[in-house]
């Protein structure tokens, strides 16, 4: 799986205008499911990014994780993360889990992150969303398992 993480003050998704999902304090979790990902992996990558420490403590190092902070997620189904644009001007996204089961692992990782303690909303697998964010810091990391 891949996913693309941002510490956020706020940020929310949309569908044909109407807000599906929010967060405040907290992180913007942009998701993919990979060919060949599993179960395992959800979990893994739920358990990692729950325990990550990238908030600031009292005296200002990233050291607490969001379960620390108290904070909650809002997670986003990308299957560009899995863009390949080694070649040509176009971007391929062969890499990327089939549809359907891209969207079983997207589930079974909120499910996994909410298991971890992390209130979580999520966007709609496969919509057209808009995502509106306030990077806060700006933290933004890339994680892969």
């Amino acid at each position: 799986m891949r996913a693309l993480i941002q510490r956020v003050t706020r940020a929310s998704v949309e569908v044909e205008g109407t807000v599906i999902g929010q967060t405040g304090p907290g992180l913007l979790i942009l998701i993919c499911a990979m060919q060949g990902d599993d179960d395992a992996q959800a979990a893994q990558m739920a358990a990692k990014i729950a325990k990550l420490r990238i908030f600031q403590d009292d005296a200002g190092k990233m050291n607490l994780s969001l379960r620390d902070k108290g904070g909650s997620a809002l997670v986003v189904s990308q299957f560009t993360l899995a863009a390949d644009t080694r070649s040509g001007n176009r971007p391929g996204f062969s890499a990327a889990a089939p549809p359907a089961e891209g969207d079983r692992l997207y589930q079974l990782f909120t499910e996994a992150l909410r298991s971890e303690g992390i209130p979580c909303e999520t966007g709609q697998f496969g919509a057209s969303m808009q995502v509106s964010l306030v990077n806060d810091g700006p933290v933004t990391i890339w994680l892969e398992v």
